[in-house]
């Protein structure tokens, strides 16, 4: 059998990305799996365990990047994320899609791992729309959006190397979009399968 598609989606915060992947993931119905990465960082209000993130402390984090437990990996505000390759490994060797919610220094990472993966890139249609959207969650400080900004900056400079772009203004048409780009992958996997 051959492996399923691994599918890498970024974006900025306030593009949209998690929401559309839980669209997507409600919609399909070939099988596919999302990732759930690790954080040393605590759970916010409302995230589970398992659901959200794995919640780590840092020794353990460190103690499994040293010893190469992780697809990808990160150092973010002193928080340390990654997604661990038993997240992944195991549901793309039995034909199963797994899909990845990872930043674009954790693409470049899988990337020079896996160069097979398929890679989307979630964006607003200008960066007014995303600093609208920030905004609006209420939930950020003026540091935290501005640092946010600063970020989704740096994220947009590499949105050109990933294989799709989509522009997350309207959802529904996002949500067909990517599953347009989905679908084909997951249905292929099924033929070979």
């Amino acid at each position: 059998m051959a492996n399923g598609p691994l599918i890498i989606v970024s974006g900025p915060s306030g593009s949209g990305k998690s929401t559309i992947i839980e669209r997507l993931l409600a919609e399909e119905t070939r099988p596919l799996h999302l990732s759930v990465s690790v954080t040393t960082r605590p759970p916010r209000a409302g995230e589970r365990e398992g659901v959200h993130y794995h919640y780590w402390p840092r020794e353990r984090f460190d103690r499994e990047v040293r010893a190469g437990m992780f697809l990808e990996w990160a150092d973010v505000f002193g928080n340390g994320y990654g997604t661990l390759k038993q997240e992944v490994e195991p549901h793309r060797q039995r034909g199963v899609g797994v899909v990845l919610d990872i930043d674009v220094n954790g693409w470049r990472q899988v990337k020079r791992q896996c160069p097979e993966a398929v890679s989307i890139f979630i964006r607003t249609s200008s960066p007014e729309e995303l600093e609208r959207r920030l905004r609006e969650r209420g939930t950020e400080t003026e540091e935290s959006i501005q640092r946010r900004l600063q970020g989704a900056r740096t994220e947009l400079s590499q949105a050109p190397a990933y294989d799709y772009q989509v522009i997350n203004d309207h959802l529904d048409a996002a949500v067909a979009e990517v599953r347009a780009i989905v679908r084909p992958l997951l249905e292929r996997q099924q033929s070979h399968g």
